[in-house]
């Protein structure tokens, strides 16, 4: 069975997925940080967004649609997601800061390894499973927290149901940036720099 190489297309039904995730997330800061806040239209949109991230990726195998712009731009736009929705909850007072700002650094210090594998002529190691899980429990865990600030019979078991997933999520988040500095640090040893031509 031959494997097909991600192609160049960009208006393929996963990408477009993509750019519709992108282009509501200034209806989710509005929601969130426009007094009177609407959490229950922004919970809604954090769910669809979820549900559509999770749909690209088995849309694209399905439908043979992979491209190389959809494996950068779909962790791109869950960065960009987990970003808006770190810095709205914060402005919020729904997560502490110091919680905010070691999510942001792990990603910061993470940057930091691209050179490593660019300087080799390699590209950054895939996304690892476990490293997805992590981001599924952490984009789990904000809509959780968000239905227990509405009025909704769920809210009192959803916000600890939330919490809970958060410090689950990061746990695994923080351990899958030790998993991926080790990789950098294994491809310093091994592997040399390549020598233009």
């Amino acid at each position: 069975m031959s494997i097909v190489e991600p192609g160049d297309r960009i208006f393929t039904v996963p990408n477009v997925l993509s750019f519709v995730r992108i282009a509501a997330l200034p209806l989710f800061v509005y929601w969130m940080l426009v007094s009177p806040y609407q959490d229950g239209f922004a919970f809604v949109l954090l769910v669809i967004s979820g549900f559509t991230d999770f749909l690209d990726g088995k849309l694209a195998r399905l439908m043979n649609q992979s491209s190389k712009l959809g494996a950068v731009l779909d962790p791109m736009v869950d960065r960009l997601y987990l970003l808006t929705i770190i810095i709205t909850f914060l402005m919020r007072d729904l997560i502490p800061w110091w919680l905010a700002l070691s999510l942001i650094a792990r990603d910061v210090i993470l940057t930091f390894t691209i050179p490593v594998y660019r300087r080799r002529g390699l590209l950054p190691p895939e996304v690892i499973y476990l490293g997805k899980g992590a981001t599924f429990a952490l984009m789990s865990a904000f809509p959780w927290i968000l239905a227990g600030q509405t009025d909704w019979a769920i809210a009192r078991v959803a916000e600890p149901f939330g919490y809970g997933l958060l410090v689950w999520g990061t746990a695994i988040y923080f351990w899958t940036a030790v998993l991926y500095i080790g990789k950098a640090v294994a491809v310093t040893r091994h592997i040399p720099y390549s020598v233009p031509r």
